[in-house]
Parts: structure tokens; C-alpha cells; sequence
């Protein structure tokens, strides 16, 4: 295993180019595989972030169907990507492999961007995730994105079972190298003498020119903001669960910036937690439920998310109302005017380059229907009305 200087820490090749042979980099278009369009009237791209969640009641199997459904109304609504999150050993998320789920929906969409929100790359053999990816994006050409994180998306003891003896303590710190090694199995391009200068992953350009995934680092914290800049890659941050870290971080990814060749200036998007409902009080159930979740989550008891009715019933301790109280303040929520004003405000306050939102409730029906309530209260194209 080679360190950092062995893998050659790069962000990609310098002529990457779209999937028509044009230049990437600079103002949105067909080509540009990081910058999204602004549709209607949304100040910025809106993406979506799914987490696959299952509620009581409900089963792994109608969840995952509810993402095809998702990912059509935000293909059909001029949403720009729907990314899939890695969590495990959560009876509440049925998102443990992303790589697969996003296979299934890439056989159900034909145009929007999908991808990792993200792979938990500690977790996994960077040669493994290259192969997963370029797998997908030959089965979806120029669509595909790679989000990388470097927490483990569960508990310590889960991770360990998830790595093997030994890995656990060294991931972490391990990650620029795992991104450096990982990156070189997409380009192929492990110099001469390197110990995986003949292993190649496929599909991949050892078989002829192919496209390549970009690649995005995900994080909730000051480390894979500066990272990101300093590699010119883009950024996700996890406003929805670290909202005070935001700004630190994004200002400290905008200084850290240095242009590469997959980006001339800082793309920043945040993950956003918002709900919108026919009235306010059904979005106010919903969010609860999601509350209730995270909450039996921190105290060590997950489960399938709750239904409204036994949220509302449930007897919060003062200590559990502070906290859900808190977790709730964080989700922009109510009918789709306050849930479009709280997306323009957060815009304004942020500078982000996109938001992508995550609509946590027990019930897929109530997901689905409020993006579809964004794109109304933002005016967003229907089906047919937007470019190919």
C-alpha cells in the first residue's frame, strides 16, 4: 500500500471534458458536470438527497420503489441530481448501498444526474468503489456523480464489522490517500513502478475512452471543506445535521480554493432539510416523526420511522423537547410559499451554488408530494418543457 506522495494526490485529468468533448469548466451547460441550471424561479440548482427511509408500517422494498417515484417527479420537474446517502445498521434507512440503488434508478430516469451523497470511502476498497462507479456511469454516460465522505454513516461497532480487523482507528485519517488511490483507479494513470501501475479497474478507460464520474467530497466539518478547495473539487455540506458549522466551513472551502481542472471557481451545495405539505400542520406532523427518529437514533434505540399519530402521542421528557425542538428549528418547513421563503433566505445567508433537500417523513406519499410542492412554489418546468 503506497502512501499519499505515491498515489500522486490529483483531482482528475487536465483535459476532462463532457460527455460531447467540450470543456467542462466555466458556465453551466450541456457538458458541465458539476454546475447545475437554475429552473423557474429557485434562486440556484435544487437537487435531492434521499435517504430511503422506511416507516413504521412500511417495508425496505415500498421505500425503494417511492426513490424510482422521487427520482421521475424530480427528472420530470427540472430537479438536477438525486443522490443516495450510505447509512447502515439503521432499520430506519434502507440506503446501505448506493451504488446499487443507483443502478436501479438509473434504469428508470434518462436525464437527470445521480449519485452518491455519499459513499463513506473509509468503508470500502477504493479500487471496489472505482469499479462500482465506472460500472455506473457505463450504464448511464455523463450522469453519474461520486460523492465521497469519510465518516463512517453509522456506529463504531458497525463500522469495525464493516472494514475488518484494524481499519477502523486508521480510516480516517487515511482518507487523502484513499481519495488519491481511488482517483487514480478512474484515470488509470498510476505512474510507472507503482505497485497498481498494471491493476486497472473496469469499466474504465483501460478498455478505451470512457466518461469519468467527478468527483465530489462531502463533509460536515472544517476538514473536507479545505481539502476540497485545495484539490479544486466541489463541496457538499451537511447543513441538514451540522447547520452551525455551515458557514465556517463554506467560507473556509471558498479560501482554500485553488482552480484545477475540474473547476476554475468554488461550487458549494448544501444539503437542506425541507418538508413542504398542504398546511402547516400536516408538515409539522411529518417533521415530527423525522424528529422522533433521530432522536430514539442519538439515544442509542433506531428504529423504522414512527407515524405521525405516535409522534404526536409520544411523552417527551423536557430534555427530548429541547432536543427535538432544536433538531426541528433546522428543517425548513409549513406550506410551499414558507418553505420556498425559507429556501430563498438560507440561499441569501449561505451563497450556496445549490441546495439539495431532504425530505425525511414516515410516509413516501408525503415526501413525494412535497417536491413536488417545491418545484410548484418555485415554478419549475413540467414534463416536456425542459431541454434534453
Amino acid at each position: 500500500m503506497s502512501d499519499t506522495g505515491d498515489a500522486g494526490l490529483h483531482t482528475g485529468r487536465g483535459d476532462a471534458q463532457g460527455p460531447d468533448g467540450v470543456d467542462p469548466r466555466g458556465q453551466a451547460g450541456p457538458a458541465d458536470p458539476v454546475r447545475g441550471a437554475a429552473r423557474g424561479e429557485a434562486p440556484v440548482p435544487l437537487s435531492v438527497l434521499d435517504l430511503v427511509t422506511v416507516g413504521q408500517g412500511g417495508t425496505a422494498g415500498a421505500s425503494l420503489r417511492t426513490s424510482v417515484e422521487i427520482s421521475r417527479l424530480a427528472e420530470s420537474r427540472g430537479y438536477h441530481r438525486h443522490w443516495i446517502a450510505e447509512h447502515h445498521s439503521m432499520p430506519g434507512v434502507a440506503s446501505s448501498s448506493p451504488a446499487v440503488i443507483l443502478a436501479h434508478l438509473a434504469a428508470h430516469t434518462t436525464r437527470i444526474r445521480l449519485g452518491s451523497g455519499g459513499v463513506m470511502l473509509p468503508n470500502h476498497a477504493p479500487l471496489a468503489v472505482a469499479e462500482q462507479f465506472g460500472t455506473l456511469e457505463a450504464l448511464a454516460p455523463g450522469r453519474v456523480d461520486l460523492g465521497l465522505g469519510r465518516a463512517p454513516g453509522t456506529d463504531g461497532r458497525t463500522a469495525a464489522a464493516l472494514r475488518g480487523p484494524g481499519r477502523l482507528d486508521e480510516a480516517a485519517d487515511g482518507f487523502p490517500r484513499q481519495l488519491a488511490e481511488l482517483t487514480r483507479f478512474l484515470d488509470d494513470d498510476f505512474p510507472d513502478g507503482h505497485p497498481y501501475a498494471r491493476v486497472h479497474a473496469v469499466p474504465g478507460p483501460v478498455q478505451g475512452p470512457a466518461g469519468r464520474p467527478p468527483i465530489w467530497l462531502l463533509g460536515s466539518s472544517g476538514f473536507s471543506a479545505r481539502l476540497a478547495g485545495e484539490l479544486g473539487l466541489p463541496f457538499a455540506y451537511a447543513h441538514h445535521f451540522s447547520a452551525a458549522g455551515t458557514l465556517p466551513a463554506l467560507d473556509l472551502y471558498r479560501e482554500s480554493f485553488r482552480p484545477s481542472a475540474v473547476l476554475d471557481a468554488p461550487y458549494a451545495l448544501i444539503g437542506v432539510s425541507a418538508l413542504a405539505a398542504d398546511t402547516v400542520q400536516e408538515a409539522r406532523a411529518q417533521v415530527l416523526t423525522g424528529a422522533l427518529s433521530m432522536l430514539r437514533l442519538r439515544s442509542g434505540r433506531p428504529g423504522l420511522v414512527p407515524t405521525p399519530e405516535e409522534a404526536a402521542a409520544y411523552p417527551f421528557t423536557p430534555l427530548e423537547r429541547e432536543f427535538v425542538d432544536s433538531w426541528t428549528a433546522n428543517i425548513v418547513h409549513g406550506t410551499s410559499d414558507e418553505v420556498r421563503s425559507g429556501l430563498d433566505a438560507l440561499v441569501k445567508r449561505t451563497g450556496a451554488d445549490e441546495l439539495m433537500l431532504t425530505a425525511n417523513a414516515h410516509s413516501g406519499a408525503a415526501r413525494l408530494r412535497s417536491y413536488a410542492l417545491v418545484a410548484d412554489a418555485y415554478g419549475m418546468p413540467t414534463e416536456g418543457s425542459i431541454p434534453a
